[in-house]
């Protein structure tokens, strides 16, 4: 399952609170501490080739194509 498919089996469990706690319990994706599934883009999601400096927080896809909205200068 993916993350974001998870909870769609939570409408089921709607009058049966045990099945559904025990359900989240193991089922629920773990938050991460480290590794490339840590990190990810705001804007579109991906996990690789991430510009954090200045608390940007985007994919170099993204940074590219909002870069000039946001202030910073092309050079070459």
């Amino acid at each position: 399952m993916t993350a974001s498919d998870w909870r769609k089996a939570l409408k089921q469990f709607k009058k049966k609170p045990a099945i559904r706690n025990k359900y989240i319990k193991h089922n629920k994706p773990k938050e991460r501490t480290t590794g490339i599934a840590k990190k990810k883009c705001e804007r579109c999601g991906r996990f690789g080739a991430m510009i954090n400096k200045y608390g940007i927080n985007l994919c170099r896809h993204c940074f590219r194509e909002i870069a000039e909205e946001i202030g910073f200068k092309k050079y070459s």
